[in-house]
């Protein structure tokens, strides 16, 4: 694997921005003035995956990042949650929720793949070197 100096050079950062942005637009629609709360659980559990990748990684130590990316794959599973939720109130389509469902699990998996990584690296991270 090539070495990775920030967090924006991650993958899974990057997918996990990505649908962030999606969870923040889908969520700015005029229906989800009816569910104030549903609309700001969205988005914060979404932001929530992203956030936590970054601070893990920041953290500098191979624990904390495992961690913090443990949290970032339950936020993921917490958005398909919610995307159900919202498709059941009849906020989004069937099409958005099988959509946005089948990419926050792709990106749970990819997620899982860099923690078992991690789990097998013998790196520890920048805050264990000498």
């Amino acid at each position: 694997m090539a070495t990775i100096n920030r967090f924006e050079d991650l993958e899974i950062w990057q997918i996990s921005r990505r649908l962030a942005k999606e969870i923040s637009l889908i969520t700015n629609r005029e229906i989800f003035r009816n569910d104030y709360r549903l609309k700001m659980q969205m988005k914060g559990s979404s932001g929530s995956v992203m956030d936590n990748i970054a601070e893990g990684f920041e953290r500098e130590g191979n624990q904390e990042f495992k961690q913090a990316l443990s949290i970032s794959k339950g936020e993921a599973g917490e958005v398909r949650s919610q995307l159900y939720r919202a498709f059941d109130n009849e906020f989004i389509t069937e099409q958005e929720l099988e959509d946005l469902k089948t990419r926050y699990e792709i990106l749970s998996i990819k997620i899982k793949n860099f923690i078992e990584y991690l789990k097998n690296s013998e790196f520890k991270g920048n805050k264990y070197k000498k």
